[in-house]
């Protein structure tokens, strides 16, 4: 690398540093409403519907936003309430907008239902102080994939993945769009929208200069790599199996709360979200590559930044694990998941030092 590059590289770090102070987001990392309390608010959002949007609610999972079933006699529903102070309306809005903009492509996602405001997205107060936004959407059917899928299932993430980003680069989007930056510094930085990283618990002091050190070199190669046209631009972000629905009339994408402006690799990295040391990755980012490569070929750039994502995404994940310590799915993990994490973190670098030049 020459000294210029060199000079180059850090000039664009501080100024992603900067840009990440100006979007820093001081977000509590998940809704601290008791059960009881989500769902009363829940039946509230529901009243401001059409009957025939008005059933029994069930609360389905609580990870980041609520989400609620709805059943009606003959119908069902989804109700999301999110979290405070991640989102603001706008940001949801366009969120929508982009889930219309993915159905003109025939691609089967979460369609909003307004309510008798003619609202997709309404505000409830929980309090003189607090608020949240809720959306109402049409159920959409499907079976969820686990880790104990063939390997091969990954083949169709990988392509619905492709369509995805083909039509991110295309979309001109609507004016006054607003959605997350996930760049490298609000993914791991101390400022970082799910936490800071360092705050786990059960992390040595050489723990932690350990992946300090990985990051320095994940950051050099990140700015390297860039964020051209069609590298970088509107991604799901979290299109992981969970987020998968698949069906016989074809596969489906749910969840697109975090969805924003990144690398589109990074969505290669998220499809294997929480499970990076799991002795199958490397059959799945296979199968993944093959399905995303039939729409859409990928550069050898593209190919050898993946490890680097794939990093990143892991640091990002422990970060979020330490800002939601008290959750059910952080504990599931075990320490097993710190150890693990720290074990990538360490053959990552030992990688990078073998690929330096030697000296004679």
């Amino acid at each position: 690398m020459t000294m210029d590059m060199s000079k180059e590289i850090k000039k664009a770090q501080l100024s992603e540093a900067v840009s990440s102070k100006q979007v820093e987001i001081a977000a509590e990392q998940y809704d601290t409403l008791s059960d009881e309390e989500i769902t009363k608010l829940a039946k509230c959002a529901l009243q401001n519907y059409a009957k025939e949007y008005q059933g029994e609610l069930s609360l389905l999972c609580r990870s980041e936003n609520a989400t609620f079933k709805v059943a009606t006699a003959d119908k069902q529903y989804a109700l999301r309430i999110h979290r405070p102070n991640y989102h603001d309306k706008l940001s949801i809005e366009s969120e929508l907008a982009w889930l219309a903009a993915l159905k003109l492509q025939g691609i089967v996602t979460p369609n909003p239902i307004e309510n008798c405001a003619g609202e997709r997205v309404q505000t409830l107060d929980v309090s003189e102080q607090e608020q949240r936004h809720a959306v109402l959407f049409d159920w959409i059917d499907g079976t969820m994939p686990t880790t104990d899928v063939d390997p091969k299932a990954y083949q169709a993430l990988g392509a619905i993945m492709a369509r995805l980003h083909m039509q991110s680069i295309q979309w001109h989007k609507p004016t006054g769009f607003k959605r997350l930056v996930w760049n490298h510094h609000n993914m791991v930085g101390q400022q970082g929208y799910w936490g800071a990283w360092s705050d786990v618990a059960g992390l040595s002091k050489s723990d932690i200069e350990l992946i300090e050190q990985v990051l320095d070199i994940i950051a050099r190669q990140l700015t390297y790599y860039g964020k051209a046209p069609d590298r970088y631009g509107l991604i799901h972000a979290d299109l992981r199996l969970t987020n998968l629905l698949m069906h016989e009339e074809g596969t489906r994408v749910i969840d697109f709360d975090d969805c924003g402006l990144g690398w589109f690799m990074h969505d290669a990295a998220a499809a294997i979200s929480f499970y990076e040391h799991h002795p199958l990755r490397d059959e799945w980012l296979k199968n993944w590559l093959l399905g995303y490569q039939s729409v859409r070929a990928l550069t050898a750039h593209d190919l050898t930044i993946l490890p680097v994502m794939i990093m990143q995404r892991r640091i990002q994940l422990l970060a979020w694990v330490g800002s939601h310590s008290d959750t059910e799915m952080a504990q599931s993990l075990g320490d097993d998941w710190i150890y693990e994490t720290v074990r990538l973190c360490r053959e990552f670098l030992d990688q990078e030092l073998m690929a330096l030049p030697q000296a004679v």
